[in-house]
């Protein structure tokens, strides 16, 4: 972490999480998250996390125990973002004192003051042709790569989020730069990745305080693509706000597992890991470096990022053309999330689509009824629709018990 955060320890940042988690939510007309009635144990510091050589077991809290119900789920979902903001993202603040918005023609402002500080930023919103207003919208996290065509033709709009304005992403010098850090502090614990959940939760509090944005807050979906669809995939884990979350070729740091991906590089594939990645950027908290020759002391890892979305809507669309992406590494972190949707007996509600063949972020024509399906599913109500979607174009040497050796629940 940066000047300001040197000294404080991973415990203290668990010991706020929860409560930050709460006042998010309580200053919502729809909760953020459930966080608010768990309770966190104080999370180890780096010396102290033992090795795990292959995915951490989801379903087992950190009490040792392994979790039985739905409701226990919910407290464990809240321990996996704890351990998320205090290893891998940073600390995601709680909802700010004051949130205004307003629409000037398709561009809903957005105003956040906290602290004697305020900030704004500006949201495009491209409505459907067909439909009826308040229509349902899928968030584009810098905009949507997905058919845009498609989604106007079922009603839905979509919205466009400025994530670069509320934190840069240009290189590793970008750290501390951009709206969210102007509001608080340059030496804030935030990578961008949650900095611009952050934004996007309160893209929600604006919407769901303007009814003349003719948008339907309840019925909301994210996406992005690359770098951007890492960004949807923490939006949507953080905020329960969001019905569906579709990160599109996201890679490492969004659908592809840290250990995995380090497997395939020593295999001798060209894989982007985490030794790399928090060199290129500052998508992650500045302490997240420490993992970066072992990433095998995560006592998470992306399927457990994937699994807070659970039991919310999740299509994960991956690339078998981009060994960068980490094409096995997604597809055993897949393997590892869709058991998440499995113990909650809602499989299908959790979908993974990896097809070759086509440039980076150009959604194949093959794809786009794997969206509709999901958006009909979770956007507009059509709960029949068949969404029982998991795929890919290639076949993996891949020894699945070798990652995921343990046993999936029955959630009660």
């Amino acid at each position: 972490m940066r000047a300001g955060y040197v000294s404080l320890s991973v415990a203290a940042i668990a010991a706020c999480l929860v409560s930050c988690q709460a006042a998010d939510s309580s200053k919502t007309s729809s909760r953020a998250s459930t966080a608010a009635a768990c309770s966190l144990p104080a999370l180890p510091d780096f010396a102290q996390l033992p090795v795990i050589s292959e995915l951490p077991n989801p379903f087992v809290g950190l009490n040792g125990k392994t979790i039985k119900s739905k409701k226990d789920w919910a407290c464990r979902r809240a321990e996996i973002g704890a351990q998320a903001q205090a290893y891998e993202l940073g600390t995601k603040p709680a909802a700010p004192e004051r949130i205004t918005a307003e629409l000037q023609g398709e561009n809903l402002i957005v105003s956040v003051a906290d602290k004697g500080k305020t900030i704004s930023f500006t949201a495009k919103i491209t409505y459907p042709k067909t439909g009826k207003a308040p229509y349902p919208a899928v968030i584009g996290m810098g905009g949507s790569w997905l058919n845009n065509e498609e989604l106007a033709k079922q009603g839905v709009a979509v919205i466009q989020f400025p994530n670069n304005d509320v934190a840069e992403q240009l290189n590793g010098s970008s750290r501390g730069k951009g709206k969210f850090f102007e509001l608080y502090g340059a030496d804030h614990s935030a990578g961008a990745l949650i900095a611009w959940a952050w934004g996007v939760s309160r893209l929600i509090d604006g919407l769901e305080a303007t009814p003349a944005s003719r948008i339907n807050a309840s019925r909301l979906g994210i996406t992005g693509c690359s770098r951007n669809g890492k960004g949807a995939l923490v939006a949507g884990a953080f905020d329960e706000r969001i019905k569906l979350t579709i990160p599109q070729e996201s890679g490492s740091g969004g659908s592809a597992s840290w250990r995995v991906s380090d497997d395939q590089k020593a295999a001798g594939q060209n894989v982007q890991t985490l030794a790399q990645i928090v060199t290129e950027n500052v998508w992650f908290t500045d302490s997240f470096k420490r993992f970066g020759q072992s990433a095998n002391r995560l006592p998470i890892d992306q399927h457990s990022i994937m699994g807070m979305v659970a039991p919310r809507g999740l299509l994960v669309i991956e690339n078998t053309s981009m060994e960068w992406l980490g094409n096995r590494s997604a597809y055993t972190a897949v393997l590892g999330a869709r058991e998440i949707w499995r113990a909650h007996g809602i499989e299908t509600d959790f979908g993974f689509s990896q097809l070759g063949g086509h440039n980076h972020c150009q959604l194949p024509a093959a794809q786009v009824p794997e969206v509709n399906a999901f958006v009909q599913k979770f956007l507009l109500d059509a709960v029949k629709t068949d969404t029982a979607i998991f795929k890919s174009d290639q076949e993996f040497d891949l020894n699945k018990d070798r990652w995921i050796n343990w046993k999936t629940p029955q959630l009660k």
